[in-house]
């Protein structure tokens, strides 16, 4: 079995993995990760929508699985086989952000429940680290407010939406902008406040 990365976004597919897609004879994937893939999908390709996210490794060992963004941020890498890494949503992120990978905490919020992963992101702010929230529509960003304001100063707070697509949009918003819940994936970029980052220091 083949795990394959599709990039966040089109024409995020490394050459490794259109190699892989246009040699694959059955393909198994999400609605938007066989999007992202289809140029590359040969025309006797068996694909298939994936029909049980937990019977993953029940597919035939021929078969390639498209995981959108990378497989080893919060996707399929888990499953066994050999995993070709593509674009995620982080390294986009990360870019237009002119912000170091290694410096950033990554909390996955993305269909989980949110008390854990809010309270993970405020700790990693309190040691100065920036965060890197995955994030999806059920997400109160009112719980996350009231974390940022139980820390010292100001954490300045980016809202990244549609990354890697034609209508992305990047913003940043003040702690007191965020409430109630947003539609679709998104992600928020949180940097830790200056009195933090230079306890950290």
């Amino acid at each position: 079995m083949k795990i394959i990365g599709v990039g966040c976004g089109p024409g995020m597919l490394t050459e490794e993995a259109i190699g892989a897609i246009r040699t694959a004879t059955l393909i198994y994937g999400s609605s938007r990760a066989i999007a992202l893939a289809e140029d590359h999908i040969g025309p006797d390709t068996a694909v298939h929508p994936i029909p049980d996210y937990k019977a993953l490794h029940t597919l035939p060992q021929d078969a390639v699985v498209l995981s959108t963004g990378d497989p080893m941020l919060a996707g399929l890498g888990y499953l066994e086989g050999e995993v070709i890494p593509g674009i995620s949503s982080l390294q986009v992120a990360a870019a237009r952000l002119h912000l170091p990978l290694v410096g950033i905490s990554v909390v996955d919020a993305h269909g989980k429940k949110h008390s854990q992963p809010i309270h993970e992101a405020g700790e990693e702010l309190r040691r100065g680290k920036i965060v890197f929230l995955l994030a999806d529509p059920g997400l109160d960003l009112g719980n996350l407010r009231a974390v940022l304001g139980s820390l010292s100063g100001t954490s300045r707070v980016y809202l990244c939406q549609d990354l890697g697509y034609p209508l992305e949009t990047i913003r940043e918003l003040v702690p007191s902008e965020l409430s109630g819940t947003l539609p679709g994936l998104f992600s928020l970029v949180l940097l830790p406040s200056p009195a933090n980052r230079s306890n950290n220091e």
